[in-house]
């Protein structure tokens, strides 16, 4: 994925999001089985993160996509998080895609989707979580491309 980040003396100063990584044991064993499964449908991965997140802001990425191409998104969050959700955008700011998922849902702490593209443009996707009891969260996101 393509993160969008400011570096440099003047971003020190105001208030930018560093995006930094994490690792969640859980996390990563179910990312693990979804490439697995993903895989075995035609998916390749195109990128992936383990990225730190705070409870209630949304995280956003920034992802270049090719037209009528078949894209699966994946964002995995806190197993104890109550709440996830996922926002996607187009370059022109319209929403394209919304999902929600609350604890006890099944696969709850999941969100994936496919998405097939009407333009060759950069996406935002925007990731957040809810945690009553930690801050700090970790979260991961995939992108897979169909190939096959």
């Amino acid at each position: 994925m393509v993160f969008i980040l400011c570096t440099g003396k003047e971003a020190i100063s105001q208030n930018v999001i560093h995006q930094s990584a994490c690792a969640d044991p859980f996390i990563l064993h179910q990312a693990d089985s979804i490439k697995q499964e993903l895989s075995k449908q035609g998916f390749l991965i195109v990128k992936e993160a383990s990225m730190a997140m705070e409870s209630e802001y949304e995280m956003p990425v920034i992802v270049p996509l090719t037209e009528g191409s078949w894209y699966q998104f994946v964002f995995i969050g806190d197993i104890s998080s109550r709440l996830y959700e996922v926002r996607m955008f187009d370059w022109d700011e319209k929403q394209v895609v919304y999902q929600k998922k609350s604890w006890g849902d099944t696969e709850g702490n999941v969100i994936s989707y496919s998405y097939i593209p009407k333009l060759s443009e950069y996406h935002m996707m925007k990731p957040v979580q809810v945690n009553n009891k930690k801050k700090n969260l970790c979260g991961y996101v995939m992108l897979l491309k169909k190939v096959k």
